[in-house]
């Protein structure tokens, strides 16, 4: 079995979804994890990676890869971020309605980059974007993108909105959520 396939089948036999997995320099190997919607995780609920989901996987592949004879200095494990990328079919099926930006291999009316609201069509994909001037729909497929990635949503006022009587929840750092 080579080593790929020895991490594949660790994060899925624990029910997480393998997003990406690459060697670095000085022998870094990296492997990025996501939690699957409607699965029960023991590190709790919700649908982001924790700490304790990153923990537990790092230990079985630090056996894995040693029996399997993988040679490497050292092991990251951690979840592919608010600007997680889409590799595969399902990961476009997952995060349809999202907004995501794309890169294309090759440019289409002078332009690479696009980001907009993915949405399915038939068996290819559409971005429904605003380009300044009116409302925009790109139909593409998979073949013909070089890179696509979720655009983080990070809301720093929704907060304000609630009632004070709810206190805020308190993140290691002194941090306020």
């Amino acid at each position: 079995m080579t080593w790929q396939a020895a991490v594949e089948k660790t994060v899925t036999g624990f029910g997480y979804e393998l997003v990406e997995c690459e060697r670095g320099s000085q022998g870094l190997l990296r492997v990025f994890i996501d939690r699957m919607p409607g699965q029960a995780y023991d590190s709790g609920p919700g649908e982001f990676v924790t700490v304790e989901d990153c923990e537990k996987v790092t230990r079985q592949l630090q056996y894995v890869l040693e029996v399997e004879g993988c040679d490497y200095s050292r092991l990251e494990v951690s979840s592919p971020g608010l600007d997680r990328p889409l590799k595969k079919p399902a990961d476009y099926a997952r995060f349809a309605g999202e907004r995501i930006d794309i890169t294309l291999k090759l440019p289409f009316q002078g332009r690479k980059k696009y980001q907009g609201v993915l949405a399915a069509a038939g068996d290819a994909w559409e971005l429904h974007f605003n380009d300044g001037k009116q409302d925009q729909v790109l139909g593409f497929t998979l073949e013909e993108v070089r890179d696509a990635r979720l655009v983080p949503v990070v809301d720093f006022k929704g907060r304000k909105g609630k009632e004070q009587a709810e206190p805020a929840a308190q993140v290691p750092g002194g941090y306020e959520q």
